[in-house]
């Protein structure tokens, strides 16, 4: 295995390095307390084109594998992860249905908006369902020419700007997951009403809101794959997320670290750096350490997707590890920070808030377990 990554990787990814830090990085302590991302700076991510990063050239996209996306995802998040995460359930999850269970008269109407910048959530969360998504109580009634969905959906991702929604509910009253179907839903359908922006703790630059559907209206042909198919469709959508998410926080971690290793060569304690002590070099030894481990697994998982393998399960365990070692990193880098770190003058603040839900959206830590010890179970015959 290569464990270098080819040249055309590496200047692609140094364009993305270079927009992040003169771009975004002037922008963050302010969408951050604005709790928004800043609107010009949209717009120049539209231009850059950033929100076709997955897209087949055919509709208009950039034609990324799955490793070289990562790595764009990974060097965002570095500056900002919200920014990251906007970017990546518009590449992931939010196109991702359409990709790979549209009609092609759907594909060729839809990409090409998509990936000039068009964005595009994903909506399964409900009130009463999250990591039991069999659960959701969505309704979709059969109608003449279509069907009708009923219901809230709620932590929508990329809502508040999203011209394209995938809604996945339940139809006719179906029991259980085979009953779930997904659809495709356009901003200012009548009856879909889009909430307030959530008050999130961290990722303030992307926003996550509510959806009420009451009777909207959808024709058959904006059905994504079958009846039925809503559930797998979801599934799949978020194994492939997963690996966003994953480089997503390995970004993050990267910020962490190198904040807490820059910060304890400035500061001097006993007439010496903080760097000189034990105590701070085994804390930086052991992030470095775990941030390489999870580089692994997340490159694993995207090359295996990218070969047409499967990747569900080395999805998870890139995730896992990568989110649970990007909270350890923020919480290293504000313990070396000491009071300061605690304080909005430093970016370790932001860092530390924005970790936190990492191990929750996309399938929590406890999710990612439960689907790894399936496979592994599965494995030995069970």
């Amino acid at each position: 295995m290569d464990f270098q990554y080819s040249e055309e990787q590496e200047l692609f990814v140094k364009g993305v390095r270079d927009f992040a830090e003169g771009e975004i990085r002037p922008l963050c302590a302010q969408m951050d307390r604005d709790g928004q991302v800043d609107l010009a700076l949209l717009e120049k991510l539209k231009a850059q084109g950033f929100f076709g990063l997955c897209f087949p050239e055919e509709y208009g996209g950039v034609g990324l594998d799955t490793q070289t996306y990562g790595l764009v995802i990974r060097t965002l998040a570095r500056v900002d992860a919200g920014i990251a995460i906007m970017v990546s359930v518009h590449n992931g999850v939010g196109s991702y249905p359409l990709m790979r269970f549209g009609s092609e008269e759907l594909k060729r109407s839809i990409l090409p908006s998509m990936s000039a910048g068009d964005l595009a959530s994903f909506c399964v969360t409900e009130p009463g369902s999250g990591s039991d998504a069999a659960s959701m109580a969505t309704r979709v009634e059969s109608v003449d020419g279509g069907y009708r969905l009923t219901g809230e959906k709620i932590w929508v991702t990329n809502g508040y700007h999203a011209r394209w929604f995938v809604v996945t509910g339940r139809l006719d009253g179906q029991p259980g997951h085979q009953g779930i179907s997904a659809f495709l839903v356009e901003r200012g359908t009548p009856g879909l009403t889009i909430g307030a922006k959530e008050e999130k703790m961290g990722l303030r630059s992307s926003d996550a809101v509510s959806l009420v559907l009451d009777g909207v209206a959808v024709t058959a042909a904006r059905r994504l794959g079958q009846e039925g198919d809503g559930f797998r469709i979801a599934m799949e959508a978020l194994d492939g997320g997963r690996i966003g998410v994953a480089y997503q926080s390995l970004g993050l971690a990267d910020a962490c670290l190198e904040a807490a290793a820059r910060y304890s060569l400035e500061r001097e304690q006993f007439g010496k750096p903080i760097a000189d002590k034990q105590a701070i070099q085994w804390m930086l030894a052991d992030t470095a350490t775990e941030i390489e481990q999870a580089s692994l697994l997340a490159d694993k998982a995207a090359w295996l997707r990218d070969q047409g393998r499967p990747f569900g399960k080395e999805a998870a365990m890139a995730k896992l590890a990568a989110s649970e070692t990007c909270g350890r990193a923020a919480d290293c880098a504000v313990q070396i920070h000491g009071g300061y770190g605690y304080s909005k003058d430093y970016d370790v603040e932001r860092y530390y808030r924005d970790a936190r839900v990492l191990r929750i959206y996309e399938g929590t830590s406890e999710i990612q377990r439960l689907v790894i010890a399936r496979r592994v179970l599965q494995d030995f015959g069970g």
